[in-house]
């Protein structure tokens, strides 16, 4: 192609791209797959390779990173980005509301509450609609300039959408850079792998993403964003709180989709509680929620302190740091025979939790931190995430404290343990450790694998220690009397359990894959291998090379799959379960637990705000069930459930005269929204 060819071309490829990037990451409603998507970017990367005075600040190219930086330059904040006052129960909120009326001479005021994000806060800086600048918070009154790494986010618009909001001539947007969950859990694993240390949590994980000079290891690292404020902008205003998120939704941005908007007092007060009873299922971390006056003007006349905003206050969480000693450290053995350290703590209430054990990872981990028995520790939990030792209290030491050395024998079976090439982890490598088969069975049996109800920690033990089981397959064979005479085991039980393990013999694919418990192959891994394979004998005599090639593989993973089919008793345990009857379905979602729901076979389509659960959590939900969940309503469209907020698809519903569902209906029908 000539170059007015390629200048057409280019341009058509960055709009595509930039919109599709737009419904993936931040509507949650992708109309292709990522391989359609990397062909398109790979178009692009050819043409602006070719001629590089083609490339723009907004190019999806950017995204990839950029020539290392050789030190951080700063740069001042137009309007200070202020801290918030803190509030920690219900009369100090009464307070702040107060003092608002007060001051501000209103007789009644309504707000927004947010999360309060434990990320990392960014001022973002858009000129003619094309992001030119970005800043960490710093002192807030200057940051440091991250523009490169901030482009990586592929959340973050580097075009900014003019779909329903003339764009501004100048804005900076202010948000916080988050990591979720899962993908910390798998950023750490990775790191592991490789034989770096890890993080202590989200936030740390997100602060040092941001700070590579090299803006090519932030692209790899798994950063998201969503918006809350704006500094100074120019070409257009807002008069609440509410419509400013409104607009910056519009113009392309993530905004959190359980703020509430225009509420008085008293719902601000509920919605703390309810936000709190949310945070153990959130995917990341929030450590409060944030309330805001919600008029721009009112905003103005109560202005700021030096430090804070008298319009905004923090409602915080009951930390999830606490103190506590290290009594001891011992080891428990996993099912792949890994030896984990765990420190055995003095017990400590954090976010309402009671916690005695925290995981200590490895023994490199134990070094590094220096962790030492007898050691005071900060402990932390987020979530359902174990709970792990930040950092030891080296001023707390009185002399008393030993040092930990990892046993060189397995602390169950007593065979000897080893540390495998290029590995962290210390192993047993005695297959028939009773320890390894009691974690591999309570694995194969858990919710996300066969789900077994009734095979609890306890009878797993129970069966294993006795010699009933020692296989996944023998599970199969277990017999009603055999279950009844068993400690704290009646008929009744014994025969939920039985009937547990006869419907749990059909099974989705990639339950299948992941209760077999391959090593680095998690729930993710294992719906994208039953993607790409049609059955179990294709995935099983798969090279590593195809594997790895899968869109979101890694080259570890693909050895760890190839390296288990490859031992001919794993083979052996694949054809006893096949043998045991178990029948794996082609379905990549899992099995409805009743095909004649209300939603299998239904095309669906998610509008607006949910407040129970994300979007993408009832789309998974209804995928389990056997519904088709598109982005668009049309006349093959059975169901539409609107959120709040909901806009041209529900109006195109009504128009259709096609059944239009609220949240709480979809709540009721699935049974909660856990």
């Amino acid at each position: 192609m000539d170059f007015e060819t390629c200048r057409i071309e280019a341009q058509k490829l960055r709009r595509e791209l930039t919109e599709h990037s737009y419904r993936y990451h931040v509507l949650d409603d992708p109309v292709i797959d990522d391989q359609a998507y990397d062909m398109l970017l790979r178009q692009l990367i050819d043409i602006e390779i070719r001629y590089p005075e083609l490339v723009t600040e907004d190019s999806p190219t950017r995204r990839i990173g950029a020539p290392p930086l050789t030190a951080f330059h700063t740069a001042p904040h137009s309007v200070p980005m202020l801290s918030l006052d803190n509030g920690f129960n219900d009369e100090e909120i009464l307070d702040f509301h107060a003092r608002c009326l007060k001051n501000s001479g209103a007789h009644a005021l309504t707000y927004t509450a947010e999360p309060k994000l434990d990320g990392v806060a960014v001022e973002l800086t858009y000129e003619k609609g094309v992001l030119v600048l970005a800043t960490t918070r710093g002192d807030g009154y200057t940051g440091e300039v991250i523009t490169e790494n901030i482009r990586t986010i592929k959340s973050v618009p580097l075009r900014l959408m003019d779909n329903k909001t003339a764009v501004p001539d100048f804005i900076e947007v202010r948000g916080e850079v988050i990591i979720r969950h899962e993908a910390f859990e798998m950023l750490n694993q990775h790191r592991m792998n490789k034989g770096e240390s890890i993080f202590a949590n989200p936030r740390n994980a997100a602060a040092g993403s941001l700070r590579q000079l090299d803006s090519k290891i932030t692209a790899q690292r798994p950063l998201t964003i969503f918006v809350y404020g704006v500094g100074v902008v120019r070409d257009m205003s807002f008069s609440t709180q509410a419509g400013m998120l409104e607009c910056l939704s519009d113009l392309g941005f993530p905004v959190n989709p359980l703020i509430k908007k225009n509420i008085s007092i008293r719902q601000v007060l509920e919605n703390f509680k309810h936000l709190e009873s949310l945070r153990s299922e959130l995917a990341y971390d929030i450590d409060g929620m944030v309330i805001k006056v919600d008029d721009i003007l009112i905003q103005q006349a109560l202005g700021e302190k030096i430090k804070s905003p008298r319009w905004a206050i923090a409602y915080k969480f009951p930390a999830m740091e606490k103190t506590s000693k290290i009594l001891d450290i011992t080891v428990q053995v996993g099912r792949t025979g890994t030896l984990t350290p765990v420190a055995e703590l003095a017990p400590v209430n954090i976010g309402g939790v009671m916690v005695s054990r925290a995981t200590l990872h490895n023994a490199d981990e134990i070094k590094r931190k220096d962790i030492r028995i007898n050691d005071t520790a900060l402990i932390t939990r987020a979530g359902d995430v174990i709970p792990k030792v930040v950092k030891i209290i080296p001023g707390a030491r009185t002399g008393e404290e030993t040092v930990f050395v990892m046993p060189d024998t397995c602390p169950v079976c007593g065979s000897r343990v080893r540390r495998l090439d290029g590995e962290v982890a210390v192993k047993c490598i005695n297959i028939g450790c009773s320890a390894q088969i009691k974690e591999r069975i309570r694995h194969f049996v858990s919710k996300k694998a066969f789900d077994m109800d009734g095979l609890g920690k306890k009878l797993v033990e129970q069966l294993v220690d006795q010699k009933l089981i020692n296989t996944f397959a023998d599970l199969f064979h277990l017999d009603r009397d055999t279950l009844a005479g068993l400690d704290r085991m009646g008929l009744k039980s014994a025969d939920n359990i039985i009937a547990a393990i006869e419907q749990s013999k059909t099974v989705s694919f990639p339950r299948f894959i992941f209760a077999l418990g391959i090593d680095h192959t998690g729930e993710h891994a294992a719906r994208l291998l039953a993607q790409k394979f049609s059955d179990l004998n294709t995935l099983m005599a798969a090279e590593t090379q195809t594997i790895s090639t899968i869109h979101g593989m890694g080259d570890t993973t693909a050895r760890a799959v190839t390296g288990f089919f490859s031992i001919e008793e794993n083979i052996k345990t694949v054809k006893n379960l096949l043998d045991a009857g178990v029948s794996v379905t082609n379905d990549l979602y899992g099995e409805a637990d009743e095909k004649d729901n209300a939603f299998n076979g239904k095309t669906i389509v998610l509008t607006g705000s949910f407040e129970a659960m994300t979007r993408n959590q009832a789309k998974t939900k209804l995928l389990a069930l056997g519904a088709k969940v598109t982005g668009s309503v049309s006349k093959k469209t059975d169901l539409v459930i609107a959120g709040s907020k909901a806009g041209s698809k529900l109006t195109k519903a009504e128009e259709l005269g096609i059944t239009v569902w609220d949240e709480a209906r979809l709540i009721e029908l699935l049974g909660g929204g856990d």
